[in-house]
């Protein structure tokens, strides 16, 4: 799987262009805002966007994917369905932060664990990892070796717990459970800061030992 990592927002936030080489199929993950930012980078990597896909509801994550969606005619997937609260806040996550109003989104499919996108010829399992929010899920192509895993874990960090709805606990037994055993030599692209390996943060991340 091919990838582009696109820096939105006033929070650096990594909006993930990724793309199937065969077919130039691609998906836009986590476009939390500069719709026209992302819009340059589809164009000049030359790809076509099939999907919107969604880690979870935070607005810095999902700030443009109605505005793409319609631009692209495509449908916005994910995240799991316990962050639907997120989604139908965005308005209030708008006023908290500052930013631009963004209105209530519902994705087109809710997706659970166990489930897989396609992209292309890409297959992408669905990890359901709460504790950042309730609904968060990442999403990994095992044939790659990458794990796009929003705000889950970060280059020596964790996602924050402190939001409604979070849970530290939770977040810990998401990254053990479900991430790390997907093997050291998996390369996740976070939601923010830049890439590392399960096996580095496995040894290094201070939230891990």
């Amino acid at each position: 799987m091919d990838y582009h990592i696109i820096p939105v927002t006033a929070f650096a936030q990594n909006c993930s262009l990724i793309w199937c080489a065969e077919t130039q199929q691609a998906a836009i993950v986590d476009p939390g805002g500069d719709a026209e930012k992302i819009k340059q980078a589809v164009a000049e990597q030359g790809v076509t966007v099939t999907q919107i896909l969604l880690t979870h509801g935070h607005l810095d994550h999902v700030g443009a994917a109605a505005e793409l969606a319609a631009h692209y005619a495509v449908k916005i997937i994910g995240p799991q369905k316990r962050d639907a609260f997120w989604l139908d806040g965005l308005p209030a996550q708008s006023r908290m932060f500052g930013l631009a109003e963004c209105a209530p989104l519902a994705p087109d499919r809710w997706l659970e664990e166990g489930e897989t996108v396609e992209v292309g010829q890409i297959r992408l399992d669905v990890l359901h990892c709460p504790g950042h929010t309730p609904g968060h899920i990442v999403f990994f192509d095992a044939v790659g070796r990458l794990l796009v895993s929003g705000d889950v874990i970060f280059n020596g960090g964790v996602g924050r717990s402190d939001f409604p709805q979070g849970d530290h606990q939770a977040l810990i037994d998401s990254i053990r459970d479900k991430l790390l055993p997907l093997g050291d030599d998996v390369t996740f692209i976070p939601g923010h800061g830049p890439m590392s390996t399960l096996g580095h943060e496995r040894v290094s991340n201070p939230f891990l030992q």
